[in-house]
């Protein structure tokens, strides 16, 4: 086992990486950026190595992050998600450096990485893909090419990037003057997001649902799945709400699906934890969408209804351990939800808060209450990164007590300072469809009600000064 490893990341991933190290009796070194100075995963890891000013650009720099993990005495380095956790000369830097990579090797992000060159993979296993374009070429070949499958598939289509991820880089077209004015706009973006402006062109499907699988892979060619989760719920391509096992109410379709994921991994020779993700549309058939060669931020749903640490599972295979369990060991109870703290306010297109001081934290806990986050009382959110300061998670052992404990949850949960996504969750768990579990990737769209809540600051400010209060009068404010 390693004896220190050096975490290339920030906020609640980094948090919940050294937690899971530390457990396991492993020195951890955090890095930051002067933004991140105050921030809670630096006084959390038993290290800490400032890499520069940024923002950003150095939590992105290869270089100095082997530099600090050189510097530290780290045998091993965990990407965590986002920055640097899907670029394939990450891991191969660290293999070049003599350091552990706690991820799949470069031969495998490499290829993965690269949504084209992943789609021709699983073609070649015999997996459905969704009908899409190789790369576009440049200029006007690239319009033709575009074109060409716009007039056999129709619209409406979807602009990505090739090597994008995270639902960032991809634009809904609807018809011939939006595909070609997005075009450049999509390579712009795709350029800004992944240092790598290539993009294709992809049917879109109306409305499916987001289905994905998790894989865990040894170095003995031993790969098993943990279920399947449900993240069709999302905002601009991206999730918010995540759910495991999924909301298919199909168990013969669910296994297709796993078992179609366990074969993509063998075809690519896969290694540690990744997760393969489906598109489900309403006839009931998937398409595979794309493979994730990291740790994704909803693992906690499948971690609640397993019962297995992913991340400790990470590290023990890096470290050229075998697999925990067998897939016959590997049991789903109950149902767990995952909801996005973000600082964001989702009454106007989810705007972030950035710049914003988080004035008082209360935060919920009880039965099947789980909370992975970085935020404080007096923490300021940076302007440079990520909105997400804490993600909730709620168990039950059916899907009603689950709701039933987010709900509760949500009541308790108190952020004042910035706008959260908080008083749009309590909206949300009272629609009759999310409580049935009916919702797909157009559910926000289709659902605009939601949007139409009523600002609780006042009565949360009421909460706030009566929690102060006991700063200087000691006194009980649920006695009041």
């Amino acid at each position: 086992m390693f004896k220190k490893i050096l975490i290339a990341n920030r906020g609640e991933i980094a948090l919940r990486i050294i937690r899971a190290a530390q457990e396991i009796g492993i020195t951890t070194v955090a890095i930051y950026e002067t933004p991140d100075r105050e921030a809670r995963y630096i006084r959390t890891a038993d290290e800490a190595i400032w890499i520069g000013d940024g923002p950003r650009v150095d939590y992105l720099n290869i270089d100095k992050i082997i530099w600090a993990a050189k510097k530290a005495g780290a045998e091993a380095i965990h990407p965590g998600y986002g920055f640097l956790a899907e670029n394939s000369q990450f891991p191969r830097a660290c293999r070049e450096a003599g350091l552990v990579f706690i991820g799949p090797p470069y031969e495998v992000t490499q290829v993965l990485g690269n949504k084209v060159m992943a789609r021709q993979i699983l073609k070649e296993a015999r997996i459905p893909v969704i009908p899409g374009t190789e790369d576009l070429p440049y200029g006007e070949a690239g319009h033709k090419k575009a074109l060409a499958f716009a007039k056999k598939y129709g619209f409406p289509l979807m602009l990505k990037a090739t090597m994008g991820g995270g639902g960032r880089g991809i634009r809904r077209v609807d018809n011939e003057n939006e595909l070609l004015r997005q075009i450049p706009i999509a390579r712009s973006e795709a350029l800004e997001a992944f240092e790598d402006d290539r993009i294709y062109v992809e049917k879109c499907l109306t409305f499916p649902k987001h289905v994905e699988v998790q894989i865990l892979a040894d170095q003995y060619e031993n790969i098993i799945h943990l279920g399947t989760r449900d993240c069709s719920i999302q905002r601009r391509n991206q999730k918010l709400v995540e759910v495991a096992p999924d909301m298919l109410h199909n168990p013969k379709l669910t296994k297709s699906i796993c078992q179609a994921a366990l074969k993509a991994a063998r075809k690519a020779h896969y290694v540690n934890a990744g997760t393969v993700e489906f598109l489900v549309d309403k006839q009931g058939h998937f398409y595979f969408l794309e493979f994730n060669t990291r740790l994704q931020v909803e693992h906690t749903v499948t971690e609640m209804v397993t019962g297995l640490d992913i991340v400790r599972a990470q590290i023990k295979i890096a470290a050229g351990l075998p697999l925990p369990v067998v897939q016959d060991e590997v049991f789903l109870r109950g149902y767990a939800v995952e909801m996005r703290i973000n600082a964001e306010d989702p009454q106007n297109d989810f705007f972030p808060e950035a710049g914003k001081k988080v004035t008082v934290y209360n935060s919920p806990g009880g039965a099947g209450i789980r909370l992975d986050g970085h935020v404080y009382q007096g923490y300021v959110i940076p302007e440079a990164y990520d909105s997400l300061l804490v993600k909730l998670t709620a168990y039950g052992f059916t899907w009603e007590e689950a709701v039933d404990r987010l709900r509760r949850a949500l009541k308790d949960f108190i952020i004042m300072g910035p706008k959260t996504t908080i008083p749009f969750y309590l909206k949300l768990v009272e629609d009759p469809d999310f409580q049935a579990g009916r919702f797909d990737t157009g559910y926000l769209e289709s659902h605009s009600h939601l949007f139409n809540y009523k600002s609780s600051e006042r009565e949360v400010a009421k909460i706030a000064r009566l929690i102060a209060e006991i700063h200087h009068k000691g006194f009980n404010p649920y006695a009041v």
